[in-house]
C-alpha cells in the first residue's frame, strides 16, 4: 500500500460563513482519512461573484462557486458532473431536501455541477433596539419601509451586483421574471416601475451604501448605531449568533408590495464543485459528500459559522436555538426566491448591467434609456459562445 499523501486544494470566499466551515470540515475529513490533506484558500466576495471559474479550475481541485456559473460550467466541462461521482441516492436526498431552488440552481442540462452546501437569498434584518427607539416594529409593507427610510434609518447594499439583484427582485415580485424573451430583459412597464421604486428608496439612503455589499451593511448595522433596518440583503446567520458582533440582528421575511405577496428576492448561496483537472476526483467527491450530508450540515457545519444548504439543517433545533430562529424565520423567503438565469452567456450580462443601474439609483436619469441599454447587453449576452 502506498503511503503517498493525497493533496487537495480548494478556493472559497473570505468570510466566516465561507471560509471557516470549509477549513473545519477539511480538518475533520483529514482526521478520518489520514492519507488526505485539504488546504483552503479564500478570495473576496466580489471575486467570488466575478472571477471566471475556468481559471480557478486550473489551480484548484475544489471550488465553492456561485450558481449563475452553472451554465458556463456545463457548457465548457471545466467542472465535473457530480452525477458521475456520487451515489444516486445521495443526490436524490439533496434534491428532496433542497432549500428553495438551491439544489436545482447547480443543475444544468441534467448535469449536477455542484452541491448546494450553503443557501441564501436577500432577507430583512433589524436592530430591534433601534426600531423600538423609533417606536416602530419590524416593517411589514413597502410603505413601512419607505417611512423608515425617510428617517435615515435604512441601509441597503447598493454596489452593482446587489442593485441588479434588487431589480430582478422587484420585476419578479410584480409578475415578470427577467430574461424570458429573446430581446428584452423585461417589459418596459414593469422595468420602469421597478427602477422608479428603487430610485425612490435610494434617494433616502446614506451614500456609503452605494459602496457596500451585504457584509459591509451588516457590519455597519452591528458595529454602529446608524441604521435600524435593512429590507433586503443576502442573509448571514452569523450576525444573529451571540458573541459574533457588538450588537446582534434579528432576521425576518421581507416586506410586501401593494397588491402582491412579500418580495420574491433573488436566490444566492454557494455550491461545492470539483475541477475537471483534479487528479483526485473520487476523493474530492467523498469530501463533497462529507460536507453536504444532513448530519454534518445540521451540526458541525453550523457550529463553525456555515449557513447550510440542507433543508433539515434549516429546521433543526440546534440551528435555530443558536441564531434567534434565523433559519425558521427566513425559510419562507428562501422557498419563494427567484432562480435567476444561468445560460452560458448570462455572466456577461450580470457583470455589466449592475453599474448603469447603480448610476441611475445614485444620480437619476431616463428609465427608458437605461432599459434600452440593459436590452442591448442582454441580446449581446445571448450570442456569446466559446
Amino acid at each position: 500500500m502506498s503511503n503517498k499523501t493525497i493533496e487537495l486544494k480548494g478556493i472559497t470566499w473570505s468570510h466566516t460563513r465561507g471560509y471557516v466551515p470549509m477549513t473545519a470540515t477539511a480538518q475533520r475529513f483529514e482526521e478520518l482519512n489520514p492519507g488526505v490533506r485539504i488546504s483552503w484558500n479564500k478570495r473576496s466576495l466580489q471575486a467570488f461573484a466575478d472571477e471566471p471559474i475556468d481559471q480557478l479550475a486550473e489551480k484548484y481541485d475544489l471550488l465553492v462557486i456561485d450558481h449563475p456559473w452553472a451554465g458556463f460550467a456545463a457548457h465548457t466541462g471545466v467542472i465535473v458532473a457530480l452525477n458521475d461521482h456520487l451515489p444516486a441516492e445521495f443526490l436524490q436526498d439533496q434534491a428532496d431536501n433542497t432549500v428553495g431552488h438551491s439544489h436545482e440552481s447547480y443543475n444544468y442540462n441534467g448535469k449536477q455541477v455542484a452541491l448546494a452546501i450553503d443557501a441564501a437569498t436577500p432577507v430583512a434584518s433589524a436592530r430591534m433596539d433601534l426600531l423600538e427607539a423609533e417606536g416602530v416594529g419590524m416593517p411589514q409593507t413597502w410603505d413601512d419601509l419607505m417611512a423608515l427610510a425617510k428617517k435615515g434609518k435604512v441601509a441597503v447594499p447598493s454596489i452593482p451586483q446587489d442593485t441588479l439583484m434588487n431589480f430582478y427582485m422587484l420585476c419578479s415580485t410584480m409578475g415578470e421574471d427577467v430574461c424570458q424573451s429573446d430581446d428584452k430583459v423585461v417589459s418596459d412597464e414593469i422595468g420602469i416601475k421597478a427602477l422608479q421604486m428603487l430610485r425612490e428608496l435610494s434617494v433616502n439612503l446614506d451614500r456609503r451604501c452605494f459602496d457596500w455589499n451585504p457584509i459591509q451593511v451588516y457590519e455597519a448595522m452591528t458595529q454602529s448605531d446608524d441604521f435600524a433596518y435593512c429590507p433586503f440583503a443576502y442573509g448571514y446567520s452569523n450576525y444573529a449568533k451571540p458573541g459574533y458582533a457588538r450588537k446582534l440582528l434579528k432576521f425576518a421575511d421581507t416586506v410586501s408590495l401593494p397588491g402582491t405577496d412579500r418580495l420574491c428576492t433573488t436566490l444566492g448561496g454557494t455550491g461545492l464543485a470539483i475541477s475537471a483537472k483534479s487528479a483526485n476526483k473520487d476523493i474530492a467527491a467523498k469530501y463533497a459528500e462529507f460536507v453536504a450530508n444532513e448530519a454534518m450540515q445540521s451540526g458541525f457545519y453550523i457550529e463553525f459559522g456555515g449557513q447550510p444548504g440542507h433543508r433539515k439543517a434549516w429546521t433543526c433545533d440546534y440551528a435555530n436555538e443558536t441564531t434567534d430562529n434565523y433559519f425558521k424565520d427566513t425559510l419562507p423567503t428562501l422557498d419563494r426566491a427567484y432562480l435567476r438565469p444561468r445560460y452560458h452567456g448570462h455572466m456577461f450580462f450580470q457583470d455589466n448591467s449592475g453599474a448603469p443601474i447603480r448610476e441611475y439609483l445614485m444620480n437619476g436619469g431616463d428609465e427608458q434609456e437605461l432599459l434600452n441599454k440593459l436590452n442591448e447587453l442582454y441580446v449581446k449576452s445571448k450570442g456569446i459562445t466559446l
